[in-house]
């Protein structure tokens, strides 16, 4: 829960820069989201490890989950999309995104950490930098870089003189556009859901312990807002994951088509 205080300065400020917690003023300085990121990545390794350090033919609990999950990026998003051969082949890459986002996402809403890891744009625009290589390799190594960008700044079907307008508009939308808009999406959620979640809980602060009387009484309601934004934050990390890894294979799979 935010105090009233974190809700005029800090709740804001969180956005905008954090003091270093360890190895100040280097290289290697981490602050509290760089914690915040390192500590999900990490907790997100060791229990796909965990659940698959032993896998046997009959799985139990543990390996059971961990392949379910798998699973639902492989079925929903890279065989869906990609199709089974090339589905395989960008699988880990897709996982990695989602299972990473995710688990980034989710710590907006774990006590005393408080704050998506992708709610400060340096890790949304890696992750559209990551994205945006793998479809302009993906595109390259099926294609040839000749007939990669000839397709993709002149689609087939259009006459000739049209390219001088359609090309420049096609290079912005498919080498700016496509990983600026997966990071800004990305980005612009989790800072929404934040917000969101500092709004109502700091105004329960302020209902039940400064305003006092008969104003407690907003105070219950602004508290139930909280925990309904909060199950609904969650549902928002699962989606804008699913989003962001979804879009990633529609790009990769734009990008070897023979013809757009």
């Amino acid at each position: 829960m935010e105090s009233e205080g974190e809700f005029h300065a800090p709740g804001i400020g969180e956005f905008l820069g954090l003091p270093a917690l360890f190895f100040a003023d280097t290289p290697f300085e981490i602050n509290r989201i760089i914690l915040v990121r390192l500590l999900a990545i990490a907790l997100m390794l060791f229990l796909f490890w965990f659940a698959l350090r032993k896998p046997t033919r009959v799985p139990g609990r543990n390996q059971s989950i961990a392949e379910l999950a798998l699973g639902f990026v492989q079925v929903q998003i890279a065989d869906q999309i990609l199709g089974k051969d090339l589905g395989r082949r960008y699988l880990p890459l897709l996982a990695g995104l989602f299972f990473g986002i995710l688990a980034m996402n989710i710590t907006g809403v774990v006590p005393f950490l408080n704050i998506s890891g992708t709610s400060i744009i340096a890790m949304p625009l890696v992750l559209g930098l990551v994205a945006y290589v793998v479809f302009i390799y993906a595109g390259i190594k099926a294609l040839g870089p000749g007939k990669f960008f000839k397709n993709s700044l002149f689609p087939a079907g259009v006459p000739w003189p049209i390219y001088i307008l359609l090309a420049p508009i096609e290079f912005i939308n498919i080498f700016i556009v496509r990983p600026l808009s997966l990071a800004l999406r990305l980005l612009l959620n989790m800072m929404v859901g934040h917000l969101l979640l500092v709004l109502c809980f700091s105004a329960t602060n302020f209902f039940f312990f400064t305003a006092g009387g008969w104003a407690g009484l907003f105070g219950v309601g602004t508290l139930a807002f909280g925990f309904i934004f909060t199950f609904v934050e969650f549902a928002v990390y699962i989606l804008q994951a699913y989003i962001f890894t979804l879009l990633t294979a529609v790009y990769v799979q734009q990008a070897v088509a023979e013809e757009h």
